[in-house]
């Protein structure tokens, strides 16, 4: 068929038969989708037994929880981003701190606090080391924001998140740091591992099939949102990570790598409370003030909840 005779069944099969009230823009988007597809089923001559393969394939990701994690490993999350971007340059909003993914492992609930917070639960103190992470919440122009929420999430020593992994305690590496009154947030942690897709699992069934790794730098995730301000979902990779210009999940950017800076000074130590030298890393965030007549940034998706 040619694209033609193509888009004409798709019309005859999913909008010709409509009795019920339709969803204009679910309508606009199943039509499109499947004729790019009915397409790429006669260009690329795509066999009964492999369309039903990619079926299985999907039903067996969603069942596994994958389909998150495939999005970022294709490129999709990425893409999504950049759109993002050129959207709001096309609008004039320009600056601030890089937006990049979210990934599929933000849990919403974790413990608040104001200015500090320590995230981990003391169970890996001897495994790892210590890291502080600090920063100032600002706008554009470099006023202080007192009160901006900044989220943060990150992976143990072996590269597992809280909540997906049960064998970690509540909430472990995840925190709400409200800013203070000097927009500074100070959180206390151990350094996060980068990780890879689990193995065996169906991302990595696919970046197999494409000749890819499934390897992520070590970085930590943010959400920082204030009132009258655009939200920011972002997170800095850590420089000297040898993935850190080859994640997987593309999520490295100008803007968004981090040192971390060893300590060893004793009265700095102790004037934080700590017993042994530990790594700093500085993460100052500017965030971008509300544009009533730009679309809003807040992305509507199914997250988990503890």
């Amino acid at each position: 068929m040619n694209r033609q005779d193509i888009d004409a069944l798709v019309k005859k099969m999913n909008v010709d038969t409509a009795t019920g009230e339709v969803d204009q823009r679910v309508q606009s988007i199943v039509v499109r989708l499947l004729g790019d597809l009915f397409q790429a089923i006669e260009d690329l001559d795509i066999q009964p037994s492999e369309v039903w393969k990619g079926l299985e394939y999907f039903t067996d990701a969603g069942q596994a929880n994958e389909l998150g994690l495939l999005a970022a490993g294709l490129g999709l999350e990425h893409y999504l981003d950049l759109r993002a971007d050129e959207a709001d340059a096309k609008a004039g909003v320009m600056g601030g701190t890089p937006r990049t993914i979210e990934g599929p492992l933000y849990v919403a609930g974790a413990p608040e606090s104001v200015g500090f917070a320590r995230m981990d639960d003391g169970s890996e103190t001897d495994k790892i080391d210590t890291l502080i992470i600090e920063g100032t919440v600002t706008d554009t122009d470099g006023n202080i924001i007192e009160g901006a929420k900044v989220e943060m999430w990150h992976a143990n020593s072996l590269g597992n998140y809280s909540f997906f992994d049960k064998s970690q305690s509540d909430f472990n590496l995840r925190r709400t740091i409200l800013s203070d009154a000097e927009g500074k947030y100070v959180a206390l942690t151990t350094m996060p591992v980068g990780y890879g897709c689990p193995p065996e699992g169906t991302t990595q069934f696919v970046l197999n099939k494409l000749g890819r790794h499934g390897n992520r730098p070590s970085h930590v995730h943010y959400f920082v949102s204030a009132p009258d301000f655009r939200k920011l979902t972002t997170q800095f990779n850590i420089e000297g990570d040898q993935y850190l210009w080859d994640d997987f999940a593309f999520a490295t950017r100008d803007g968004l790598v981090a040192t971390a800076v060893d300590v060893t000074d004793e009265a700095e130590i102790q004037r934080r409370g700590l017993e042994k030298p530990f790594k700093h890393i500085t993460f100052n965030i500017e965030l971008v003030k509300d544009v009533a007549s730009v679309p809003s940034n807040e992305v509507e998706r199914r997250r988990a909840c503890a």
